[in-house]
């Protein structure tokens, strides 16, 4: 039976092509309302998961991918676009594929994973979230906000780096526990 929040979870995965296409069709007013529904589902999934104890394996999977569909979509956009600088979304691919091949190879090795989120991860899709919102408010709805993308832009990038690190620490740690028993 389906949960609420793995329902909100499935709603943001949904939501990522809608949000391609007001994009698509240079309505990025549109595009930042649909986000804007997107990250709230992001805040209230998880939050419900533990205040109604609906948490689910299936909803710790389907989460980070939900918030990587709709993160990679709009931010390959907004680079494309020249809305945000085109290094950025590199250097998002290049965590994520990072994270990903150390998940992998250490499934490989043990037979097992356990995926756990880390602080800095979680802090990381929050600025990735902020960062897109606050670009589709400045350029959708005309607020004025331009003087705060550089650095916005900055801080995300800085804390998915450590975050990445942080990530590469912790699979090479665990790697190595695993070898020497």
């Amino acid at each position: 039976m389906p949960t609420l929040p793995n329902l909100l979870t499935a709603s943001r995965l949904a939501l990522a092509p809608f949000v391609a296409w007001r994009l698509m069709l240079h309505d990025v007013e549109g595009a930042f309302w649909l986000f804007a529904v997107a990250a709230t589902t992001d805040l209230l999934d998880g939050w419900l998961a533990r205040l109604l104890d609906q948490k689910s394996d299936f909803g710790a999977l389907l989460d980070p991918i939900a918030d990587k569909v709709m993160l990679l979509t709009t931010l390959s956009f907004l680079a494309l676009t020249h809305l945000l600088p085109m290094w950025l979304l590199w250097l998002v691919l290049l965590r994520d594929v990072v994270i990903l091949s150390g998940a992998i190879a250490y499934r490989r090795l043990t037979g097992g994973l356990k995926i756990t989120p880390i602080l800095s991860g979680k802090l990381t899709i929050a600025l990735e979230f902020l960062l897109v919102s606050w670009v589709l408010a400045d350029d959708g709805l005309s607020l004025g906000l331009a003087w705060g993308i550089q650095p916005l832009t900055v801080l995300t990038a800085a804390v998915g780096i450590l975050s990445g690190l942080r990530y590469v620490w912790i699979w090479s740690s665990k790697t190595a526990a695993y070898l020497r028993r």
